[in-house]
């Protein structure tokens, strides 16, 4: 047999007792998914074969452990940038059933051409306290339903300028896969809605579901590169200023080649004195000591979890050479990079 079909089995079998058990109506994960028009099909396409792929063993693609439905008017078709229309499934069904409902967005000019039952649904899903997620443009959808108030929307680069003239007064980033900000999920679009569903998928059904999707699907896994890795490596900023949040985020975005602080601040929206302010506040620290705290984070964890050279390592965090990264590293944990590596490898490298 061969060693890819001997993994998705070994996936499969950590969880295989629980398949017997879990009819649709006992699925660990049920997203609803509202399509707009012209919506995007790869970013439909991500999300349905992420959770296929999640929600039965081998490639049975049973909707076993996860429930995807399409959410419009009844016996309606939506029909997607290129050309090719995609059914509905279900007519605004009772929206306390799902884990999430998931807005795909379509092209800017055709935002406002859906039933306005289409808007009714996402603000009665919001009251219900639904966590609603926004992929590709869908970000302007929850805008546009007043769902984003006092929260964070990711935007592709592309969109960047769309969402700060058409809401100025609501806060936008770039240059990441996705954003969690409480119950309000928004993703750039394209390949990056496999990123959040496989995050998605290993809240609720596990690790080894979002493995094998990454498997399966042959997302890149070159080892410190993803924001999935950077996030195990650094964790999760949980503070309360949204300013240091969404500053952090672009921090995270940007260790190969660091930011300076004006063009953070200028990106999340305040000034530089404020950026800083903000920072002293929440974290005791200025931004800059706060990123490269960051990048030597990283670089540990890197050195400790991935058989890259230091001299690689120094790169990758955004040091311009191994021997100013190997300086700053020592001065931060009193050990060099070589040294910390070959207490975990018992062999010393410079």
């Amino acid at each position: 047999m061969a060693p890819a079909h001997e993994l998705v089995e070994q996936l499969d079998a950590l969880s295989s007792v629980l398949d017997s058990s879990h009819a649709r109506v006992g699925a660990e994960l049920n997203v609803g998914i509202m399509l707009w028009p012209r919506f995007p099909l790869l970013s439909l396409g991500g999300l349905c074969d992420a959770l296929r792929h999640a929600a039965d063993r081998g490639d049975q693609s049973r909707q076993l452990r996860c429930i995807w439905t399409t959410i419009g008017t009844q016996s309606g078709t939506v029909e997607s940038s290129c050309g090719i229309a995609v059914p509905v499934q279900s007519a605004f069904p009772n929206a306390e059933q799902f884990d999430y409902v998931v807005v795909i967005g379509g092209l800017l000019p055709y935002l406002n051409q859906v039933d306005r039952r289409y808007w009714d649904y996402l603000r009665e899903a919001a009251q219900a306290g639904v966590p609603l997620v926004g992929v590709c443009t869908g970000s302007f959808v929850l805008a546009r339903a007043g769902l984003m108030e006092d929260r964070v929307a990711c935007v592709h680069a592309f969109h960047f300028d769309d969402y700060r003239n058409m809401f100025p007064g609501l806060r936008v980033v770039t240059h990441a896969d996705y954003l969690i900000d409480g119950n309000r999920i928004t993703c750039a679009g394209g390949v990056s809605v496999i990123e959040l569903a496989a995050r998605l998928i290993s809240l609720h059904c596990g690790p080894d579901r979002a493995s094998k999707v990454i498997h399966q699907m042959t997302v890149s896994r070159r080892a410190g590169s993803s924001f999935v890795e950077r996030r195990k490596a650094l964790g999760y900023l949980s503070v309360d200023d949204a300013t240091v949040r969404h500053a952090a985020l672009l921090m995270e975005e940007s260790l190969e080649a660091p930011l300076n602080i004006a063009a953070i601040a200028k990106m999340i929206g305040t000034s530089v004195r404020q950026l800083e302010r903000a920072f002293m506040a929440e974290m005791k620290v200025s931004p800059n000591e706060f990123y490269r705290r960051m990048r030597l984070r990283y670089a540990r964890w890197m050195l400790l979890n991935t058989s890259r050279k230091v001299t690689e390592i120094a790169y990758d965090c955004g040091f311009a050479d191994s021997a100013h990264f190997i300086r700053v590293f020592r001065e931060a944990y009193g050990v060099t990079p070589g040294k910390l590596r070959s207490s975990r490898t018992g062999t010393a490298e410079e």
